[in-house]
């Protein structure tokens, strides 16, 4: 398995539970697909570059974890049908194992 880090942001506006709700289906597409999650930080409510679904302020996660290259597919897949996610990125990490 290699490493990745996953970097999104969500609407702020969102209610706690829909938030949780987001944040849970994101860690179980992750963990079904075989791979492990090894840290989320939650970077809370920042505000954003420039305006994204007329939103100016997006609640940002960051998440490392463990997964087949083949399983990425997937989790992007989901992550785009997620309509609370509004902007998300997958990176491979290279300096780590």
């Amino acid at each position: 398995m290699k490493a990745y880090e996953l970097l999104f942001f969500i609407n702020p506006t969102l209610a706690e539970e829909d938030r949780e709700a987001t944040l849970k289906k994101i860690d179980t597409t992750i963990t079904s697909e075989g791979g492990a999650i090894d840290n989320v930080d939650e970077w809370g409510k920042k505000r954003l570059a420039y305006e994204v679904d007329k939103l100016t302020d997006g609640d940002y996660v960051l998440i490392d974890f463990h997964a087949n290259p083949t399983s990425i597919a997937e989790i992007d897949r989901v992550l785009r049908i997620t309509d609370a996610v509004k902007r998300f990125m997958i990176v491979s990490r290279t300096d780590r194992n």
